[in-house]
């Protein structure tokens, strides 16, 4: 179970606030997540998408 990583539920414990969420289909017809997270002034755009080989999840963080 190395693999089952929670990374929103990793942020959220560092001291991340959500503040909001919105939800999408890519080009594959993938469901793409993002959380828009931020901590005193800093803000961080969390985007969840499904592996396409195997299982878990592919994350991208930018900081904005």
């Amino acid at each position: 179970m190395a693999d089952d990583t929670k990374p929103l539920s990793d942020l959220v414990a560092q001291g991340w606030e959500i503040l909001n969420y919105s939800s999408s289909h890519d080009a594959a017809g993938l469901n793409v997540d993002n959380f828009l997270l931020r901590k005193q002034k800093m803000h961080r755009v969390l985007t969840l998408r499904p592996k396409m080989m195997g299982k878990g999840y592919a994350t991208t963080e930018r900081d904005i």
